[in-house]
């Protein structure tokens, strides 16, 4: 049974992580502070890479490196043959999309109004050259997309599902398992954008239902930045092409003909950061070990606990929308706007995020907003952080 964190343990994986002692850091949702062990099994290989070569030094630590993809397949209730380790969530997403190969006049492309803006960028790209359509679905009262909007969408010219499952720009939980129901009844590709999911939900892709799930390393995994964890269900895996390939991914047979690999590794690049899969590896183990469902249950105590907070505070409005939500928190202070919030609470030694329209375009402007301040919790944060960030508000307001 999941249950939120003791502070004794908290406190205890707090002197495990060296950024705690220099930030205050409500930023996890752009990237999380990684622990010594993580920074180590990074600096032991990259040590060893200088010691006995970057080859030699990869072929010898060949099983550590990937026990990523063992752990990553144990996170996400998949196979490891379904996993492939990428340098972060854009490139996984945009490979996979790329891999469907070519689009033709009048399909269509669905996706919900929270989409990630370098997604809608890279799916812009290619509907507009080939006549394609990308056409959003509506959101029910709670700002959630709507199943039964997406349900009465459907016909046979629709080629790709596709959702951000926490978006960026704020605590809304998308309800991506009733939109796999859908997807898997019809027939039609299902992806997923689990940048902000992975390692702050439990995720089973089977449940899920998805073909495609991207997540990335450097968030609520805490792993290094240029990490990423593609899933690709086994079954679709045929229908995907990369738009690259190399000895990696395609070897030549004696023939001189490239062979696909029959697994996600397909979609891999041999231009990998070993180093950087090992200190992956590392937070993989110790998220598993925590236990997703007790930081699930840690996060939702602190962000709500910082919700109701801002909330009462005179100025501050909280734009989180959804019935359940995550641990990224999106307010506006009056008066302010949100880079000068983020700035101004960088220079108190508190970290925040701040996004754009360009973030997530189509629910920033149907909601009229043109910036959020973002603070976003891990199971790191502690309740006096949160008395730091609000006390460093007011003192912004007055």
């Amino acid at each position: 049974m999941s249950s939120p964190l003791s502070p004794a343990v908290i406190d205890a994986m707090r002197a495990r992580t060296p950024g705690v002692r220099s930030t205050t850091h409500f930023n996890h949702a752009g990237a999380s502070l990684p622990s010594a062990a993580t920074l180590e099994a990074i600096h032991a290989h990259l040590l060893r890479e200088a010691s006995m070569g970057p080859m030699e030094a990869g072929a010898a630590a060949r099983e550590q490196t990937e026990r990523a993809r063992t752990l990553a397949a144990r996170l996400l209730n998949a196979q490891p043959v379904e996993i492939a380790l990428t340098t972060g969530n854009s490139p996984g997403w945009g490979a996979a999309f790329a891999a469907l190969g070519p689009w033709r006049a009048g399909q269509r492309i669905l996706v919900a109004r929270h989409e990630w803006g370098g997604n809608l960028a890279t799916m812009r790209l290619v509907a507009q050259r080939a006549g394609a359509s990308i056409e959003t679905i509506p959101s029910d009262a709670s700002g959630r997309v709507d199943p039964r909007a997406l349900e009465a969408m459907l016909d046979d010219r629709v080629r790709l599902i596709a959702l951000t499952w926490l978006p960026a720009n704020g605590g809304l939980i998308n309800p991506a398992a009733a939109i796999g129901r859908i997807a898997r009844h019809h027939g039609i590709p299902y992806f997923i954008d689990a940048a902000q999911a992975v390692g702050q939900l439990p995720i089973d892709v089977a449940e899920v239902g998805c073909d495609v799930l991207a997540g990335a390393g450097r968030k609520a995994l805490r792993g290094p930045r240029g990490t990423g964890l593609l899933y690709v269900r086994q079954d679709f895996l045929p229908h995907l092409m990369p738009a690259f390939v190399d000895t990696h991914s395609a070897p030549l047979d004696a023939n001189g003909d490239p062979v696909l690999r029959d697994d996600a590794a397909r979609l891999e690049s041999s231009e990998a950061s070993l180093a950087l899969h090992c200190g992956l590896a590392n937070a993989l183990e110790e998220a598993l070990e925590i236990g997703i469902d007790n930081i699930r249950a840690q996060i939702d105590r602190t962000a709500q606990t910082l919700r109701e907070e801002l909330a009462a505070m005179p100025g501050v409005s909280v734009l989180d929308q959804g019935v359940e939500r995550s641990g990224l928190v999106s307010f506006n202070v009056a008066g302010l706007d949100a880079m000068s919030v983020r700035r101004a609470l960088a220079t108190q030694g508190i970290a925040i995020g701040s996004n754009g329209v360009a973030y997530t375009p189509f629910d920033m402007t149907s909601r009229g907003l043109t910036q959020i301040a973002r603070a976003s919790v891990s199971y790191l944060t502690t309740n006096a952080e949160v008395d730091k960030l609000l006390a460093g508000i007011r003192t912004l307001m007055r």
